[in-house]
């Protein structure tokens, strides 16, 4: 059984970039948020995944409204709410970021674990991970080898 692989997950299509002034974590209405199109291929990915009988360890997601529905969406399993996921768009030094590091190491603790864990958030937090730009959707499969390298092993086709 194939162990430590992790599914860096960017949330489905929301129109636009970044988040408008007014952002409030705890209100959607003040976020940018998927489009019907992004609901669609939410659900799509989450069949997608099905379809391969991929055993889902754990889902995990950023608090951002966007990140949380897709994450629902996807209907593979419960969801959990991870603020190391949420959006890093106006820091800086993404890299060291200290939430950065918590999902890496995070990613280096599940090398020996089966199951696929799925963790949905957002495209500045993935390249700072995998220096891979990923569209909305669109997910790195990685995983960490025994020096605590995280590699990446494949990046999910799109779903058109």
């Amino acid at each position: 059984n194939p162990k430590g692989y992790v599914l860096l997950l960017r949330h489905s299509l929301a129109p636009g970039s970044g988040d408008p002034a007014n952002f409030r974590l705890d209100d959607c209405s003040t976020q940018r948020n998927l489009s019907d199109e992004g609901r669609v291929d939410a659900r799509e990915i989450g069949e997608w995944l099905k379809r391969r009988e991929v055993k889902i360890a754990r889902v995990e997601s950023s608090r951002w409204c966007r990140a949380k529905e897709t994450a629902q969406l996807l209907d593979i399993g419960k969801v959990r709410l991870n603020r190391n996921l949420d959006s890093l768009f106006l820091e800086t030094d993404l890299e060291n970021h200290p939430a950065t590091l918590k999902v890496r190491k995070k990613i280096i603790n599940y090398r020996n674990k089966s199951g696929l864990l799925v963790l949905v958030g957002h495209y500045v937090n993935i390249a700072a991970l995998t220096e891979v730009g990923v569209n909305s959707g669109e997910g790195v499969l990685v995983r960490a080898d025994s020096k605590g390298v995280i590699r990446v092993v494949g990046v999910t086709p799109e779903l058109d």
